[in-house]
């Protein structure tokens, strides 16, 4: 199973500031901190969350604090700036997605198999994230750094390279004259129709679903004889 981005926790008990980092307990004036490394967790649990949102506008760290229940300094002692807490999230992506393919690549013998459920896992990734989803298009770094965007360009051309590779393989088992071009061409295309169906998935505030008719579209993509 695709593992997807945790639940929110529930806000923490704040006291008259606003920051539960720095509240006292109602009982004994003890201070009520998280345990080291929640509270980075928690933002960027709200972080995605908010970007949920269909057709959520640029996300403030004020709007973030205020979801949290917290000040915005309370923010920064975790992270130096947004483009950090974007940075969290594509970490989070990167991890996830290219464990999984890590995964594939000792478990699946076949390589045109491989290909196939590469492509599965991140659509379906996408499709149970859906905060994460807006991230990895760039819809959602459209007023941040440039280097996040250019993180997630990395991220797909990685993707590519992977595809690649299995399609390679693939057409030299298959006894294709050309499987290095071959290769390079299809994993274009589909990585192309990955990102492709991610961005209207974000676009159409999340209702077209990125799996939708995936058996049909990898047939035509991914044929087994072609393979």
């Amino acid at each position: 199973m695709i593992p997807s981005a945790p639940e929110p926790t529930p806000t923490v008990d704040v006291s008259s500031d606003g920051d539960p980092e720095t509240a006292g307990s109602a009982e004994g004036g003890a201070r009520k901190r998280p345990k080291p490394g929640e509270r980075r967790v928690q933002i960027l649990q709200a972080l995605a969350t908010m970007l949920e949102q269909p057709g959520a506008e640029r996300i403030t760290t004020a709007a973030l604090a205020a979801r949290l229940e917290v000040s915005e300094a309370a923010l920064y002692r975790h992270f130096a700036s947004k483009a950090q807490m974007f940075e969290g999230l594509i970490e989070f992506i990167e991890q996830t997605i290219f464990g999984l393919v890590n995964q594939l690549g000792e478990r699946e013998p076949d390589a045109a198999a491989r290909s196939r459920k590469l492509v599965t896992l991140l659509l379906q990734f996408g499709e149970k994230n859906p905060g994460m989803t807006r991230v990895m298009v760039g819809d959602a770094l459209v007023f941040e750094n440039e280097r996040l965007q250019q993180r997630m360009n990395l991220f797909f051309d990685k993707i590519e390279s992977a595809l690649r590779q299995n399609l390679r393989e693939a057409a030299v088992l298959s006894g294709a004259v050309t499987p290095t071009v071959d290769a390079q061409a299809d994993a274009s295309v589909v990585t192309a129709f990955c990102v492709g169906r991610l961005q209207r998935f974000a676009r159409s505030g999340f209702k077209r679903l990125p799996s939708e008719s995936l058996e049909h579209s990898l047939a035509l993509l991914l044929p087994v004889d072609h393979l």
